[in-house]
């Protein structure tokens, strides 16, 4: 049965609608994207389907190009219109951070560097220039490695730092394995970081780690 044979009360745009996103579940939220399903399936079944397909939202968004288009109904039109969409939440976070107190808001700098770094397949080591009233100058990637390495070299931390005329920064990296803790590696690398950078006048407020849907905080757990 085609969406539009539903009740109303029942068809996944009218409900969130009247009860917002977060009333929908994920299939649903897919149909809206979808906005159309294919012959022999509503838009709820195929984005039931992607869910299904996938495993999970973050491996859907991680998607090339040619697995999203496995699933019969999907192509490059959707697949441009999700990278839109994922791209537009990015920017959202960078306005806020830019135009507010980075520091302040620890929920919306965890979920801008999840968004930058959660689907990566290699590990990667991120920098959040910050001015003197802590918002975002900028978010650059200064190193890129493997499944389970990634090689960070202080010295070009520090000049991308003073090139910023950055006043402070955050540190970030992922690891695709999904093990969220930081390794001995992890802490040592912190420390050298704090003390070179702390030689230029500039702070290191934070180092987070991102483990697909979750973030860890080494100022959190008392680690700077």
């Amino acid at each position: 049965m085609a969406i539009t044979d539903w009740p109303t009360d029942q068809r996944p745009r009218e409900r969130l609608l009247k009860h917002g996103p977060q009333a929908l579940s994920d299939a649903e939220l897919l149909a809206v994207f979808l906005r159309v399903g294919v012959a022999g399936k509503s838009a709820v079944d195929l984005g039931r389907e992607m869910t299904q397909h996938f495993g999970s939202l973050n491996a859907l968004f991680a998607a090339s190009l040619n697995d999203f288009s496995a699933i019969h109904g999907l192509g490059p039109a959707k697949f441009a219109q999700l990278q839109a969409v994922l791209e537009l939440g990015r920017r959202s976070l960078a306005e806020e951070l830019e135009s507010g107190n980075s520091f302040n808001s620890p929920a919306a700098v965890k979920q801008y560097l999840q968004l930058l770094l959660m689907n990566k397949p290699h590990e990667s080591f991120l920098v959040l220039f910050l001015d003197v009233k802590n918002r975002l100058i900028c978010a650059d990637e200064l190193f890129r490695g493997t499944l389970s390495h990634t090689s960070v070299y202080p010295r070009e931390v520090v000049k991308a730092a003073l090139s910023h005329n950055a006043a402070s920064v955050m540190l970030a990296h992922n690891h695709p394995s999904g093990t969220m803790e930081p390794s001995s590696a992890d802490l040592n690398l912190t420390h050298t970081l704090k003390q070179a950078l702390d030689l230029v006048g500039v702070r290191v407020l934070d180092h987070f780690i991102v483990a697909g849907t979750r973030v860890y905080s080494f100022a959190e757990h008392g680690q700077l």
